[in-house]
């Protein structure tokens, strides 16, 4: 059974409660499992920084290796079947991690819900499937605040239940999204006609094919890279923040979980309505330019704060970097031709899914040196203070390619 292109059909709800539960699955966890970790750890943060930091990354490279192949199966299967893999995927994950007795375990969830992670990239083709185009764009916007009410409701209910115990929202996580995959094998159709499907391409497939066509544009290429080096410095924020509030200030799960709730409101305000404006005003470059600049003063001055209380002025300015991220892509977007941009914006998903293995790795390592008491000295900043350093990078490497473009230009 095809679906309607249509906005109002049961079809597209199941999708945004899909979006949804997704991020507020994630968001009800961050809060939780790195001190799930560090209570099976043995109460060592520094071991738990370790472990958490090679979770995060086994996750990424599951997404890397795995989502462009289960992105071109949508094509030739249909959305359907891959939307309720990854469904059925996300709840055995948190199933396992609710149970896991051992940190074994924790690494077969998180390779489960690694590879099953293409619900993003599926849901947003079966949304174009099924809306006429004078409805596409605002049901694009229904996706981005799906995103926000998500984020914003997941870490406040992650810190409530984790009163309960640490298990206890991996749980709930697990069932809220067992219940969603068993409504949508009952009322999800398929969007897909049969005359649209493509035969599996290989190429395609490769997650380093669309990656390669970018050294061939220069300007995208650096622009690219900027993105990229900024997917780095903000992997410190999922993969650290847990456990630098709560050996620094003493946080508890539920702080940390009203912190988290803070920084999804003010993104969404940031993304949804302030960049729009500063675009507008002084144009993609120079909004880029900002973002870039706030974002490493951001890093700093996380680093440097003393005191807990100083975290929550310090997310509502720092939010102000969330401005580079939809310029550099608007940038990005207009260097390309209509019939690129596609290719483009695969190779920018695969270089984040790449941040997503080498950033945890990195912020962890040097938060679990410099917390040990065989440190030369104790600065828990430190990977928010090489945070600071490769977005400063990667605001040269766009500065570099932007100075490159205007000379090809005159």
């Amino acid at each position: 059974m095809q679906v309607p292109k249509s906005s109002h059909t049961p079809a597209m709800g199941f999708i945004l409660v899909t979006l949804v539960l997704d991020i507020l699955g994630i968001g009800l966890i961050v809060p939780i499992l790195p001190e799930l970790v560090k209570s099976m750890t043995g109460g060592d943060t520094a071991a738990a920084s370790d472990m958490s930091g090679w979770l995060g990354a086994l996750y990424a490279l599951m997404q890397f290796l795995f989502a462009p192949l289960l992105g071109c199966l949508s094509d030739k299967v249909g959305r359907r079947p891959v939307i309720l893999i990854s469904q059925f995927g996300l709840a055995l994950d948190y199933i396992l991690l609710a149970w896991a007795p051992t940190m074994s375990w924790f690494f077969v969830g998180r390779i489960i819900a690694g590879i099953t992670g293409a619900n993003f990239a599926a849901a947003t083709a079966y949304v174009a499937d099924v809306s006429a185009p004078e409805k596409r764009a605002a049901n694009f916007g229904l996706i981005g605040a799906a995103f926000g009410v998500g984020f914003i409701i997941g870490p406040l209910l992650g810190g409530v239940l984790g009163q309960w115990g640490l298990r206890v929202p991996f749980l709930v996580a697990g069932c809220l999204t067992a219940l969603n995959w068993v409504y949508g094998c009952f009322i999800l159709p398929e969007s897909l006609k049969m005359e649209n499907r493509q035969d599996l391409n290989w190429e395609r497939a490769n997650p380093l094919g669309a990656f390669w066509e970018l050294t061939k544009r220069p300007t995208v290429f650096s622009l690219a890279m900027c993105a990229f080096l900024s997917f780095v410095a903000h992997q410190v924020y999922p993969s650290i923040w847990v456990l630098y509030t709560g050996f620094r200030y003493g946080w508890s799960p539920m702080q940390n979980s009203v912190s988290l709730a803070v920084v999804g409101v003010c993104a969404a305000v940031v993304q949804g309505w302030l960049t729009g404006k500063v675009v507008k005003r002084v144009g993609e470059w120079r909004t880029a330019v900002i973002g870039l600049l706030v974002t490493a003063l951001g890093y700093i001055a996380y680093g440097l704060a003393s005191e807990g209380w100083m975290i929550y002025p310090l997310v509502v300015l720092g939010s102000i970097g969330g401005l580079a991220g939809p310029a550099v892509q608007g940038l990005i977007s207009n260097s390309v031709g209509d019939d690129e941009q596609g290719a483009v914006q695969g190779a920018i998903t695969s270089l984040e899914s790449v941040s997503g293995v080498v950033g945890p790795l990195i912020v962890t390592s040097l938060f679990s040196y410099f917390i040990r008491p065989t440190a030369p000295f104790v600065l828990p900043g430190a990977p928010f203070f090489v945070s600071a350093l490769i977005a400063l990078a990667a605001l040269a490497v766009a500065m570099s390619g932007h100075r490159q473009a205007l000379r090809r230009q005159g």
